[in-house]
């Protein structure tokens, strides 16, 4: 006995599929091809609708075509990151350091900022060489003591450079300095444009150290947080007296051009020594924002414990390390933009 079909239909008696097959019999064994509705629409489309379709497609090729050529260039850009800092501590070695100003020291009135520029360069590259001698030290389960020892080197040169800047801030060569210092013509320029008073802000720092440094206790959370509060009072003090300081300077400024539009009388040079007085007051902004910084980095570390200052040290560095990559990727760039 025949079994049905799955379907519940027996397939040998029924009509409309006897039809269908008999249809592609015969087409078959008249060499043609059943007809295809695709080609039946394309072939309905008038000439200006075909020419869109092609320009559609050709664009969309162009398209990836830069998508991936952008992407291997931001690839092989990664592999040229070690290679241009390597260039760029040569330069500040040399004396030549990247400003979109072309602020730089010169040999009469920037002698004190020059120096820094040097001393930092090289600071940065035997900072590097510390960080990775601890990296090292990190990955293989070094103990306390190994670990405290490469903190205590780092952070001794850390106080350091700290004490160069101030330095080249106040330096009795060069009045300008201390423009220098809180511009950090010395840095990057994504690392400038991310500044404050010459340097990072305290509490961005221990924002950071608090979302990276897992685990942490609840009482070292509180710590942090509460460094955190103090730190930004500092700093929003520390910002109302910078802006009293331009508004300050801007009125004498402005005052000495009130009474005639030459600067050669005796009113309006004073006001203009007035105003160059109080720029001097920006070196102590400067000391007060370092000191700062100090404090919380040392108060930060009473907190941790020795291994957790360690990797502390470690994503702080590779913080800034990954500012400064961001900076040459950002000058590396294709010019060409994508439409």
């Amino acid at each position: 006995m025949d079994c049905p079909s799955p379907g519940g239909t027996d397939t040998s008696t029924d009509p409309d599929l006897d039809k269908n097959q008999a249809f592609e019999q015969g087409h078959a064994a008249a060499g043609l091809t059943p007809p295809d509705s695709s080609d039946k629409s394309i072939g309905e489309l008038g000439p200006k609708t075909l020419r869109r379709l092609a320009q559609n497609r050709e664009a969309a090729r162009r398209s990836r075509l830069r998508k991936k050529a952008y992407v291997q260039h931001l690839e092989s850009s990664g592999l040229r990151l070690a290679q241009l800092e390597q260039e760029l501590q040569r330069a500040r070695q040399q004396g030549f350091l990247v400003s979109t100003l072309g602020d730089q020291p010169d040999s009469e009135n920037g002698n004190a900022a020059s120096s820094f520029y040097v001393e930092y360069a090289r600071w940065l590259e035997e900072h590097h060489k510390q960080v990775d001698e601890l990296r090292a030290a990190v990955s293989a389960h070094a103990g306390d003591g190994d670990l405290q020892s490469i903190v205590d080197t780092i952070m001794a040169r850390s106080d350091e450079i700290f004490r160069l800047k101030g330095a080249a801030a106040k330096g009795a060569a060069a009045k300008a300095d201390a423009f220098r210092v809180i511009s950090g013509t010395w840095m990057t320029p994504v690392e400038r444009c991310f500044l404050w008073l010459g340097g990072f802000r305290p509490s961005e720092l221990l924002k950071l150290l608090a979302s990276r440094l897992e685990p942490l206790t609840e009482k070292q959370l509180d710590s942090i947080d509460v460094l955190r509060r103090s730190s930004l009072q500092a700093e929003e003090a520390l910002c109302r007296e910078m802006e009293a300081l331009r508004r300050s300077v801007t009125e004498a400024v402005a005052a000495a051009g009130s009474s005639s539009l030459s600067c050669s009388d005796a009113d309006c040079t004073g006001q203009m020594a007035v105003a160059v007085g109080k720029l001097g007051v920006m070196e102590g902004l400067l000391r007060q924002a370092d000191d700062l910084r100090l404090r919380i980095l040392e108060e930060t570390r009473r907190v941790l414990t020795t291994r957790q200052c360690a990797r502390a040290v470690l994503v702080v560095t590779d913080y800034f390390s990954r500012m400064r990559a961001l900076s040459s990727l950002w000058i590396a760039r294709p010019t060409t933009g994508v439409n």
